[in-house]
């Protein structure tokens, strides 16, 4: 079974199709992220740099995007927005 088959398999069973798209927000926030980071020609070294922090930090907060363990701060997102030359957007939608 190829990964394809398993995610619609898995996506077939309302529990994890249900969860799967609670995520929606943050896999479209790490997309963005990663778009703008790679517009602006900079690899996570560089935006370290310029938050004033370490790289590992910025692995960690582009992956706990995906891991749901952490959810980063709108001040730290606010510093990533800049180090990528970008400003956060925040809104509710109804």
């Amino acid at each position: 079974m190829n990964h394809k088959e398993l995610k619609k398999k898995a996506l077939s069973q309302q529990a994890v199709l249900d969860e799967y798209e609670s995520l929606t927000p943050e896999f479209n926030l790490l997309r963005d992220m990663l778009r703008a980071r790679q517009n602006a020609g900079l690899s996570q070294a560089d935006i370290a740099e310029r938050m004033g922090t370490k790289a590992p930090a910025i692995t960690r907060l582009e992956s706990s995007l995906t891991s749901g363990r952490h959810s980063p701060s709108i001040a730290t997102l606010k510093k990533y927005a800049e180090a990528v030359d970008c400003h956060l957007e925040i809104k509710l939608v109804h």
